[in-house]
């Protein structure tokens, strides 16, 4: 019955973030109406695959290595996971029509120092609560060699490529007045 829930748990992050693919391309769509210019195009696929991986592979070590629900453990990851997506939310809300899954500056527009983003010694909140929920997640149900692939890689990605990237971007938005 575990496999089960925790099968309709990740489907429901699922889910989720095909929701916020629908937000990514709508906010997409307006940030290029108004002369929006992309960045870091190359890694966007490595991010979707490796994103989209977490989730298949989060059942997949739980049913091809019978991977038991401990409670000591899953009970508090669950908590951990469902506090991701609060805060995923807190940085989608406060990001406004800035956030999108792509990395999109338009010209003239301000940093936002709102939500998450007005603490100064936060850098890149959006990501921080991504590398937690890939840890959280697969833990619900002791997948953790999910866990470690997923942060391992995600780190990489992160720290090879999308941060920098972003960080590139970001210096040509005018701090907010």
């Amino acid at each position: 019955m575990s496999v089960i829930l925790y099968s309709l748990l990740v489907l429901a992050t699922g889910v989720e973030r095909l929701v916020e693919l629908v937000i990514s391309k709508r906010h997409a769509a307006a940030a290029f109406a108004r002369g929006g210019v992309e960045h870091g195009q190359r890694h966007f696929p490595w991010m979707v695959l490796l994103h989209t991986g977490l989730l298949v592979a989060c059942v997949a070590e739980v049913v091809l290595l019978d991977r038991p629900f401990i409670g000591a453990l899953g009970w508090p990851m669950l908590v951990i996971a469902l506090l991701c997506q609060a805060g995923r939310y807190w940085v989608i809300a406060s990001l406004g029509e800035q956030w999108n899954t792509r990395v999109i500056v338009v010209p003239g527009a301000t940093r936002v120092t709102r939500g998450p983003y007005r603490f100064a010694w936060l850098r890149h909140p959006n990501y921080w609560i991504v590398a937690i929920e890939g840890i959280a997640l697969p833990l619900v149900h002791t997948a953790w060699v999910t866990a470690l692939v997923f942060t391992v890689l995600n780190t990489v990605l992160l720290l090879g490529f999308r941060i920098p990237v972003e960080n590139r971007a970001l210096a040509a938005l005018r701090t907010a007045s």
